[in-house]
C-alpha cells in the first residue's frame, strides 16, 4: 500500500467521518489490516505494508461515493424521486412464520427472504450482523450457512458494526447474499463496478432503512442509569424485544431485566449519535435490490404486529417477491409509490435535507465532511435554521457536562419526558421539514478529488 493510500485513511478517521464500516480492512490483499472496537464504534488498524488498493478513495463513505455516477453505471440512469431512489414496485407486509415475525423488529421480511435464497440454493451463504457476537452487549458480522443463523440476527442493531470487512473472507466461487446499511450497499456497488471478484460474489444485496445509529458508551450509559453497577455483566441484549415496535431489553448476571419502549430509550440519540448517522444523505437503502423499513401509520400501528414497508428496487426482486406472496411466506400488498416515502417523511427530510446542511456546516469550520456528488437544489432559511437547532442539540448531548447529567435523572422520568419533547418537536418543525418535499429536487455537482 502507498504512503498516500495511508495518508488517506489516517485523515478520514482523524476527520471524524469514518463509517466504521471496515471497507478498507476488506480491501487489504494481505489481510493484515483489522477493525479495533473504541468508543465511537469499530476502526481500522493500518499500516503502510498492508495492501490496500487506490479504488479506496472512490468506495469509502467517510469520503466520498459519486452517487450520480453509481446510478447511472448500476441502474442505468439517475432516479426521478431522489427521496428513495429508483423502485421497481413498493408493498407493505409480513413474514407469515409468527416465530420469525415476532423475533424481527417489524416484519421479518429481510429475514424470510434470505432463509428463502439458502433453502432454494440461489445463495451458499447469508452475511449478516448478528447481535451477541463475541459477546452478549456486541455484534458482529458473520457468514451464516444455516436457516437457523440467519433467524438469530433478526433483531435491529443500533450501534456500528464492521460489516464489509468480511469481504476478504468471501470465497469468489460462491454465491452469497448480504444485508447491510446504506452506505455499505454503495460501496459494494462501486467495488461491484470495478470487477472485485469477492464483490461479485454478493448475488442480493438486501439491507433496512437507516435513521440514526448511537454509538457502544449509550449502552452502558443506559446500564448505570438504571442502577446497574459495571461488574454486573450483560447476559442479554435485544434492540426491539417483544411486540413490535418493540423495546430495549437488557438482562445482567445478577437476573437485573431493564426494558424500555423504543420511543422512550431514543433519548439517548441526542447524546450518542454517531457521525456517520448525521453525515450519510441515504435513508432508503437506495443501492441494495431489496429495501425494508418499519411500516409507520395509524393503520399498521394500531395492530400491534409487525409491519413493513417494502421497496423491491429491480425486476428480478419483485419477481421474488412475487413468488414468496404466492407460495405463502409473505403477505404483501402493494402500496402507490409515494408511500415509500410517506411513512418516513421525517427522518427522509433528516437525511436528504439535513444531512446535506450539516456537512455543509462542517466544511465551513474548516472540518472534514463526505461529498455525495449531488445536493438539494434548494433548501429553504427555515430549514436551515431548524437544523441549526437540531444540530445544536447533538452538539451539546455530546458534551461531558450534558452526558453526566444523564446520570440524574432515572430512565423512567427521561424515557417519557424525552419522547413528550420529541413529539412536541416534531410538530412545531413539521410544516417546515415537509415543505417543499414532494418536489425534492438536485443538482449534480462535479467530482472531487
Amino acid at each position: 500500500m502507498s504512503s498516500t493510500v495511508k495518508e488517506f485513511l489516517d485523515q478520514v478517521v482523524a476527520g471524524g467521518t469514518c463509517t466504521g464500516c471496515g471497507l478498507c480492512a476488506g480491501l487489504d490483499a494481505s489481510q493484515k489490516s483489522y477493525m479495533r472496537a473504541t468508543p465511537k464504534g469499530p476502526r481500522p488498524v493500518i499500516s503502510v505494508d498492508h495492501e490496500i488498493p487506490e479504488m479506496i478513495r472512490q468506495c469509502c463513505a467517510g469520503h466520498r461515493i459519486d452517487y450520480p455516477g453509481l446510478y447511472r453505471q448500476h441502474y442505468g440512469q439517475v432516479p426521478e424521486n431522489w427521496l428513495t431512489g429508483i423502485i421497481s414496485e413498493v408493498y407493505t407486509g409480513y413474514c407469515t412464520d409468527e416465530t420469525i415475525r415476532r423475533n424481527s423488529s417489524s416484519g421479518g421480511v429481510l429475514t424470510a427472504v434470505l432463509c428463502y435464497l439458502l433453502e432454494s440454493g440461489e445463495i451458499d451463504a447469508a452475511v449478516v450482523v448478528t447481535q451477541g457476537i463475541p459477546e452478549p452487549e456486541k455484534a458482529s458480522v458473520v457468514i451464516a450457512s444455516s436457516t437457523a443463523e440467519i433467524q438469530a440476527a433478526s433483531q435491529s442493531v443500533y450501534v456500528p458494526v464492521s460489516t464489509l470487512d468480511i469481504l476478504n473472507r468471501l470465497d469468489p466461487q460462491k454465491r452469497y447474499a448480504i444485508t447491510c446499511l446504506p452506505e455499505q450497499s454503495a460501496a459494494l456497488r462501486v467495488l461491484q463496478q470495478q470487477g472485485h471478484a469477492n464483490a461479485l460474489s454478493i448475488k442480493y444485496v438486501l439491507g433496512p432503512y437507516t435513521g440514526t445509529a448511537i454509538y457502544p458508551a449509550a449502552i452502558e450509559t443506559f446500564q448505570r442509569i438504571n442502577g446497574v453497577k459495571k461488574q454486573d455483566a450483560v447476559t442479554s441484549l435485544k434492540w426491539r424485544a417483544g411486540e413490535w415496535p418493540g423495546y430495549l431489553e437488557i438482562i445482567t448476571r445478577s437476573g437485573k431485566v431493564l426494558r424500555s419502549p423504543k420511543v422512550y430509550y431514543n433519548f439517548l440519540i441526542p447524546f450518542f449519535v454517531t457521525n456517520a448517522s448525521l453525515q450519510s444523505m441515504d435513508f432508503a437503502n437506495e443501492f441494495a435490490d431489496l429495501a425494508v423499513g418499519d411500516a409507520w401509520s395509524p393503520e399498521f400501528e394500531s395492530q400491534g404486529q409487525g409491519f413493513s414497508v417494502v421497496v423491491s428496487r429491480n425486476e428480478k426482486m419483485t419477481t421474488l417477491l412475487k413468488e414468496l406472496q404466492q407460495k405463502g411466506v409473505l403477505s404483501l400488498r402493494k402500496e402507490p409509490l409515494e408511500s415509500a416515502s410517506a411513512m418516513h417523511g421525517h427522518m427522509i427530510d433528516f437525511k436528504k435535507r439535513g444531512s446535506y446542511i450539516r456537512n455543509r456546516m462542517r466544511r465551513m469550520f474548516g472540518r472534514k465532511a463526505p461529498d455525495f456528488g449531488y445536493k438539494p437544489a434548494s433548501v429553504g432559511i427555515k430549514r436551515i435554521m431548524v437544523e441549526l437547532v437540531i444540530s445544536a442539540i447533538f452538539v451539546l448531548g455530546k458534551t461531558r457536562l450534558l452526558r453526566l447529567m444523564l446520570y440524574l435523572l432515572p430512565e423512567r422520568i427521561i424515557g417519557p419526558l424525552f419522547n413528550t419533547l420529541r413529539l412536541k418537536w416534531k410538530k412545531v418543525s413539521r410544516k417546515t421539514k415537509r415543505q417543499g418535499l414532494e418536489s425534492y429536487a438536485v443538482v449534480i455537482t462535479e467530482k472531487q478529488p
